[in-house]
C-alpha cells in the first residue's frame, strides 16, 4: 500500500474540534480511501470582527489507487 498526505486548514467560530473536523469532513467528501487524520497545528485569529476564528491544520492520509 501506498499513502499520499495532504495537509488542509478547517476553521470554525466554535473550537479547535470543530476546525478540525471541518477540515476532516471536506478531506472524506473529496478524497477517496482517507485513512487517518493528525491535527500538526492550531492557530487562532483574532482580527475576526465577530470573535475568535480557530484553526487547525490537518494533515490527512489516504490510500492510493492502482498498480503497485
Amino acid at each position: 500500500m501506498v499513502f499520499k498526505k495532504v495537509r488542509l486548514i478547517g476553521t470554525s467560530d466554535e473550537s479547535f474540534d470543530a476546525a478540525a473536523d471541518d477540515a476532516i469532513d471536506r478531506a472524506q467528501d473529496t478524497l477517496q480511501n482517507v485513512k487517518w487524520a493528525e491535527v500538526v497545528e492550531q492557530g487562532v485569529e483574532l482580527a475576526a470582527a465577530d470573535g475568535r476564528q480557530y484553526q487547525c491544520e490537518v494533515e490527512v492520509a489516504f490510500e492510493l489507487e492502482g498498480p503497485q
